[in-house]
């Protein structure tokens, strides 16, 4: 079969032969793949640099961690693969996958999964955002981001406040649902003005924080108190793209009603992460063929994996093989 082969950790995947994957146990399923993304995780797994990564005796492999693929009797499906998934078969596992709604297209379909699991997890289970919440996401022009905007809307909440660098992005979450957005190219002390503004006209309830770094430390210090009663604040973050630490003053959490946690595989119970596979994905496929779920997309074919690999892509468009 054809497919995207990483021959080493670091490399660019290329395109060429490899051997078809046979079932081993009854729950395998060997499914046609139609289209799979590629995403952070999988440059991270194919680099060395994800704790997944086979950094010992190293072989060569299939890259891509998910996908969209027709069973043996032709129903569509999205699924994690037991191997690699950017090839033209792969194996799942039969329990495992989550059945497309006919009027969603295979492109969307292969492209939401990562992107939805990322948001409504720090979104319905550790932000538990509820109607009539005001919600504040950090880095929102990214893929994540975006998607954690409408979902936020999807739960009710009655304002969202998004952030990130990238003017026009920024500008284009307000038709997706933001109602106000904050660039962080401003100084530290007009960010912290800002998100002080917000917070006096309407607390905020949840931070949903893709960025941590730097801009995590100014907002937290504006969402702080002054030793007066404060209004209950869930901050989740979920990813570091803007630095793996931050600099809290303890201060902060004792002025503060503050709750500090993450979001991410190993912070949710093994249910939670059923209920997201088996519910919430099924959902939001749902909102995303009657379109009220969007997500920007780029295409490339199998056989240009390796120059689509390397592209540079917006951070607000997922990179998706056709197969």
């Amino acid at each position: 079969m054809k497919a995207a082969i990483l021959y080493a950790l670091g490399e660019t995947p290329k395109y060429g032969d490899f051997t078809t994957p046979v079932p081993q146990t009854p729950d395998q399923l060997l499914i046609s793949i139609k289209a799979a993304s590629v995403k952070n995780l999988d440059k991270g797994i194919a680099s060395g640099a994800h704790y997944s990564s086979n950094t010992g005796s190293f072989q060569p492999i299939v890259v891509g961690v998910d996908g969209v693929g027709l069973l043996e009797d032709g129903s569509r499906v999205y699924a994690p693969g037991l191997q690699g998934m950017i090839s033209e078969k792969a194996l799942i596992d039969k329990n495992r996958f989550v059945r497309l709604p006919d009027h969603l297209d295979e492109v969307t379909a292969a492209a939401l999964p990562n992107a939805v699991l990322g948001a409504a997890a720090a979104l319905r289970y550790r932000a538990e955002v509820k109607p009539g919440d005001t919600v504040l996401i950090n880095g929102a022009t990214g893929v994540t981001g975006r998607i954690a905007v409408q979902i936020a809307k999807h739960y009710g909440a009655k304002r969202v406040i998004a952030t990130g660098r990238n003017a026009a992005s920024l500008e284009s979450l307000k038709a997706l649902g933001a109602d106000e957005v904050i660039s962080l190219k401003g100084s530290d002390d007009e960010i912290i003005q800002a998100i002080k503004a917000i917070q006096l006209q309407t607390p905020v309830d949840s931070v949903v924080d893709y960025l941590w770094g730097h801009p995590a430390e100014l907002i937290l210090k504006a969402l702080g108190g002054k030793g007066n009663f404060t209004h209950p604040l869930r901050f989740v973050t979920v990813g570091g793209m803007a630095g793996d630490e931050i600099r809290l003053s303890s201060g902060t959490l004792r002025s503060a009603d503050i709750s500090l946690i993450g979001s991410g595989i190993g912070s949710l119970s093994e249910a939670l992460m059923q209920k997201l596979f088996k519910e919430v994905l099924p959902e939001m496929f749902l909102l995303a063929a009657d379109g009220k779920l969007k997500i920007e997309t780029l295409t490339a074919p199998l056989q240009e994996i390796e120059r689509a690999w390397k592209e540079d892509i917006d951070s607000g468009k997922r990179l998706v093989i056709l197969i």
